[in-house]
């Protein structure tokens, strides 16, 4: 005979997955949208410690018009930010730049990039020979490249080991290459210093050419269309040839009506978004609560604040690599030392309006580059509404000058009015200014670009395999795998999607 039949317990209605977001810029309000999209059900907490959303992307007023106070575009080439304005209805809003073709303060005069570059690096002699950028030894120099020799005799190729991408560049084509184009646009779009700067990370291309035998330059040139900069206050090589798509995109109206529109399409699908909460720790739980409690909490992980503790199922750190190391130190020592070693360089963006009569150059193209070997306090300079011709009004010009980059710190000592007085000093006779500015606007970017330092890109991955180990946890943000705004979008929507592959997860009703 059968004992008594016993009933198991009644089992739990399953309950929705909880995932915390903390950090609320472009890569954190990517991954809360991305959990919107892919697990509708899911419950999506976005704890910002700041009183506002967006992170970098802010847009401020100068001249009753709209002007961005941190990155004014995006590559167009990429599609995740234009994939992104088109979800949230911004589509029919994304201008490209009215303006194509830029300078870089060399040999005591703006002179116009010439044809060819790869993030700098030129691909052909004539435009560099005619550009005047270089001297006649420094265009000879860069020409020994083109018969594979090298004044050392034929210069060797190595073997695809990580580089600085000044030793690359100043070994293969010389010192006034890599000073007077290679830095400004490379240590410009990351406001970092070339000779420490990870080739790997920054332009792949570029090592992969350096690897090969005979010339660099010949090497590089299917990489010419495509490498083009883009980032805060680096001008860059804006606008596109008569027929061909546009390299750069913005919404009318300033980038923080993507971040609005982001925030409003949140809200109004269940995100629960808070403002001025930093989140004080992290804590990895047992699913089944404290041993011995007898209840079961809301998931794997504890995130305190000060008024509350969101208790998830996952998590996604999209913050700088010093905040998240703060986090994580608790959980797992190795991947916060790992994050830690991520350098921050600081920038410091004038944002001005000049009469028009004050200004003697002609403002043709974007603006300008200036190199670090000059010692000028200003590293690029914007012509606003050269660039963007929404900004266009009768009888003034808006300008935007960059100053800071890793190693030069002399702008954050500085207060504003001696910002812009320097400023203006190294301006007049780049630009013939006769008068100063009608208005201006400092903004100050504390930990603006994280440095990816030569090995950046093997960090990262050691960081990424530890934080798999981590139960539905996942890294998104600027320090990983790239400093624009599609980057940005890209590693927020992919924490996204690890976080809600974890097996954690998957016991939850989330769609």
């Amino acid at each position: 005979m059968h004992g008594p039949a016993t009933s198991d317990p009644a089992p739990r209605a399953s309950r929705p997955a909880t995932v915390a977001v903390i950090g609320g810029g472009i890569a954190g309000l990517s991954a809360a949208w991305e959990l919107t999209c892919a697990a509708p059900g899911t419950r999506v907490v976005v704890l910002e410690a700041d009183d506002r959303l967006g992170g970098k992307l802010r847009t401020g007023e100068i001249g009753g018009r709209a002007v961005d106070l941190g990155p004014d575009a995006f590559l167009a080439r990429r599609p995740e930010a234009v994939a992104l304005c088109r979800e949230l209805g911004l589509g029919d809003e994304l201008v490209s730049p009215g303006a194509r073709g830029a300078f870089v303060w060399a040999r005591g005069q703006l002179r116009a990039l010439p044809a060819g570059l790869a993030l700098g690096v030129p691909t052909r002699l004539s435009p560099l020979a005619r550009s005047g950028i270089l001297s006649p030894a420094g265009v000879g120099r860069a020409a020994v490249d083109l018969l594979g020799w090298s004044p050392r005799r034929r210069a060797p190729a190595h073997d695809g080991t990580d580089l600085p991408v000044a030793d690359i560049t100043r070994r293969r084509l010389g010192r006034q290459v890599t000073e007077r184009l290679v830095d400004p646009l490379i240590g410009g779009i990351h406001a970092g210093d070339t000779t420490q700067m990870s080739t790997a990370a920054v332009f792949p291309a570029l090592l992969e050419a350096a690897a090969r035998p005979g010339s660099l330059m010949r090497a590089l040139r299917p990489a010419a269309s495509a490498a083009t900069p883009a980032a805060v206050g680096t001008p860059g090589v804006s606008g596109a040839p008569e027929g061909e798509p546009p390299v750069f995109y913005t919404v009318r109206g300033g980038l923080a009506r993507l971040v609005d529109a982001l925030a409003s399409s949140l809200r109004a699908r269940g995100v629960e978004v808070r403002l001025r909460t930093p989140v004080e720790h992290l804590a990895q739980r047992d699913a089944r609560g404290v041993p011995g409690d007898g209840e079961e909490i809301g998931g794997r992980w504890a995130v305190r604040t000060a008024a509350d503790t969101v208790e998830c199922d996952g998590v996604v750190i999209a913050t700088p690599a010093g905040s998240a190391a703060a986090l994580l130190d608790p959980v797992d020592h190795a991947v916060a030392a790992m994050l830690e070693k991520i350098a921050y360089s600081d920038v410091t963006l004038v944002t001005m309006r000049f009469r028009a009569a004050s200004v003697e150059r002609a403002l043709e193209g974007t603006g300008f580059l200036v190199p670090a070997a000059t010692r000028c306090l200003i590293t690029a300079c914007t012509w606003l509404t050269s660039k963007w011709p929404e900004l266009q009004r009768p009888g003034d010009v808006l300008l935007r000058a960059s100053a800071g980059r890793f190693g030069d710190d002399r702008a954050s000592a500085m207060s504003d009015d001696e910002i812009v007085e320097r400023v203006l000093e190294e301006l007049g006779p780049m630009l013939g200014l006769r008068a100063g500015p009608t208005e201006s606007i400092v903004t100050r970017w504390t930990g603006a670009f994280p440095q990816y330092a030569v090995g950046h890109v093997e960090r990262v991955r050691s960081i990424e395999e530890s934080v798999a180990h981590l139960p539905a946890l996942a890294l998104a943000g600027a320090a990983l795998h790239g400093v624009g705004i599609p980057a940005c979008i890209a590693s927020g929507r992919q924490a996204a999607h690890t976080v809600l592959g974890a097996s954690v997860l998957t016991g939850h009703a989330t769609r």
